[in-house]
């Protein structure tokens, strides 16, 4: 499928591939009881695409969509994943997105907000009471499962870990 308008450009396959990432990207944020989250996640994943756009958590950032904020602060803003993998799982982003949609998008520039964002994790395990430990995840691409592309953590704890994660 070519994306750019140019040759090989189906306008009605199109229409029905950006009606399908809509409605996986819908599931994806309105649980449902009825398909595996693990499946849902890949779908959204495989559906998204990787844009410097807006965001969800731009919005969420602009308070223009509720979220269960459990940290915030100038640079950055953590909160309550919507379908939690684990009885504590927040997700920890910056507020400003500078070009950093995914981890494989770090430039040297990024390397403040980057570690930040890990020192804000542990301020946020240590406040959630995840003394026993917990684990830390940046999804990146579609492989790497990400579904939204501004960066974030997942923090996950509150019970025990499994290996290997994938």
């Amino acid at each position: 499928m070519n994306w750019n308008g140019g040759p090989g450009f189906d306008k009605r396959s199109a229409g029905s591939m950006t009606s399908n990432r809509v409605r996986v990207l819908s599931d994806h944020l309105s649980p449902s009881s009825s398909s595996p989250m693990a499946s849902s996640e890949k779908d959204a994943a495989l559906a998204a695409v990787p844009s410097d756009g807006p965001t969800i958590f731009d919005k969420i950032i602009k308070k223009e969509i509720p979220a269960t904020v459990v940290y915030e602060d100038d640079k950055a803003l953590a909160f309550r994943d919507i379908n939690p993998q684990a009885p504590t799982h927040i997700l920890i982003i910056p507020k400003v997105k500078d070009g950093l949609t995914g981890l494989s998008k770090a430039e040297e520039r990024h390397v403040e907000i980057l570690g930040y964002l890990l020192y804000v994790a542990k301020l946020v395990a240590k406040q959630e009471g995840l003394d026993d430990g917990f684990r830390t995840v940046i999804n990146d691409g579609p492989d790497g499962c990400q579904s939204v592309y501004h960066l974030h953590i997942h923090l996950l704890g509150g019970r025990q870990m499994n290996w290997p994660p994938g």
